[in-house]
């Protein structure tokens, strides 16, 4: 996820947010929690922590956009980037930002460098 809070001071405030709405409303989570997700309200969709990081470049905001269109292909979940229906990537190729096939076999020697984790 890339945010641009107008305040980065309140970047806990707006992941907490995040998180607790998401929770709330849409019923996934592990299947069998540990006691301290469930002593906790927590669902076990989200880590525990998050990596805050200052994008300081345009290259560097568009390597973070490939990984994260890129990122269910790389977890197996899907075997072109197209083909995850919850991606923003729909909305980048409808704003000419990628091609509909970006993220094919053919372009995995140019991404596969793209680990952020």
């Amino acid at each position: 996820m890339i945010l641009n809070p107008d305040n980065i001071k309140e970047y806990p405030k707006i992941i907490t947010s995040i998180k607790y709405h998401f929770s709330k409303y849409y019923d996934v989570g592990v299947e069998t929690p540990t006691y301290g997700y469930v002593n906790k309200g927590e669902k076990g969709v989200f880590q525990r922590r998050y990596f805050e990081h200052t994008i300081c470049s345009q290259e560097e905001l568009n390597n973070h956009i490939n990984y994260i269109h890129y990122n269910p292909v790389k977890h197996g979940y899907v075997k072109c980037v197209k083909d995850w229906v919850y991606s923003s990537f729909h909305k980048f190729v409808e704003d000419k930002f990628y091609d509909k096939n970006w993220g094919s076999s053919n372009d995995i020697e140019n991404i596969k460098n793209l680990d952020f984790e």
